[in-house]
């Protein structure tokens, strides 16, 4: 297929992994915790040379697109490659161009990290084709890069250091701020899964960057450099922000205590109470942070009527998908009786 779109040769390929984030909703720009898993579904590129040009076909869409390396973001779904061109090109790294082919078994706008797969999948891909040597960590942050200074999106870093470091069957415990991670095995006897609930939403478009603005403001009102700084003990100290401000802060220092409680629920194999913290979550997304929706609501209750242990919105909110921690010896009658309730969800 490269070959028919481009005339030439693939000269190299790569692939990365989406994500689900089961506990640490909204930390990961706070300097905070996060508890995120990658997903056996990935997003593959192939790669050739070019110059002076990113000229790239999205087999999901059915849609080439080209544009000059030095042309600013056009809002459309080109920008997240040319940025990565842009942040090697920006960190010093000679990459003069790129023919690019790219397929993907992530659904787009469900919450799951598409655009963090693709930055990641592309970077790996430029990186083979142009002999660039980046470790896992570094290539991680030009993601962000891309993903914050070109395409417009003030995201933090946890989607794609899962997509880069993430392995299988592991939660990968990450903290934001030193970049320190660990691989936690997941609790024998249960399955993760996700529900796409059908309702699409555009991080850009969706108040992603006001809520990352509410937290920033919210800290600095509290002399504090990131909300990570505070603990439920300093609660009271809350009361001195505005509405939203309050409710906002609320949420990232509870939800990064509940990831430091999951981990140790993980570590010792705890399912139970992890289902329990990821409700937790879910209600203080909805509540505090206000980025669930009538939908997401609905889909967590009905996650747990069919038998799972816990289920909360993953990603940014404002639509997309929850997650939902399943035994697994329930989990075909779960999946029929969730797929049978919500009849434009998908399972994963």
């Amino acid at each position: 297929m490269f070959r028919r779109v481009f005339g030439i040769p693939p000269e190299a390929v790569a692939q990365a992994p989406g994500r689900v984030n089961l506990l640490g909703e909204h930390t990961d720009y706070n300097d905070g915790f996060v508890l995120p898993t990658p997903l056996p579904y990935h997003t593959r590129v192939e790669a050739a040379r070019a110059e002076g040009v990113v000229d790239a076909y999205n087999a999901s869409l059915n849609e080439r697109r080209a544009r000059p390396l030095e042309a600013p973001p056009q809002g459309n779904w080109l920008d997240y490659v040319a940025g990565c061109l842009h942040a090697l090109r920006t960190a010093g790294h000679a990459v003069p161009g790129a023919r690019l082919y790219i397929t993907s078994r992530l659904p787009m706008g469900a919450g799951l990290a598409s655009s963090a797969a693709l930055e990641v999948a592309v970077l790996r891909a430029l990186c083979a084709l142009y002999r660039l040597e980046l470790d896992a960590r570094t290539l991680a942050q030009l993601a962000q890069q891309a993903e914050a200074t070109y395409v417009g999106v003030r995201c933090g870093v946890m989607d794609p250091m899962v997509a880069s470091l993430g392995r299988p069957g592991h939660a990968l415990f990450l903290d934001t701020r030193t970049l320190e991670v660990a691989h936690i095995p997941l609790p024998a006897g249960v399955r993760v899964a996700v529900v796409d609930s059908g309702v699409p939403r555009r991080l850009a478009e969706a108040g992603y960057n006001q809520r990352r603005s509410e937290c920033e403001a919210a800290a600095q009102a509290l002399g504090v450099p990131a909300l990570r700084d505070l603990t439920p003990a300093d609660r009271s100290r809350l009361e001195a922000l505005p509405a939203p401000l309050d409710r906002r802060a609320w949420h990232v220092i509870t939800e990064n205590a509940r990831v430091l409680e999951g981990l140790e629920a993980l570590k010792r194999g705890d399912a139970a109470r992890f289902g329990a913290l990821m409700l937790a979550s879910h209600a203080s997304l909805r509540d505090a942070f206000e980025v669930s929706t009538p939908e997401l609501d609905a889909l967590v209750a009905l996650a747990l009527e069919a038998g799972a242990l816990g289920a909360r919105l993953t990603g940014a909110g404002f639509g997309g998908a929850i997650v939902a921690l399943v035994p697994q010896t329930r989990y075909a009658a779960w999946r029929q009786r969730v797929l049978a309730g919500w009849s434009r969800g998908r399972v994963y």
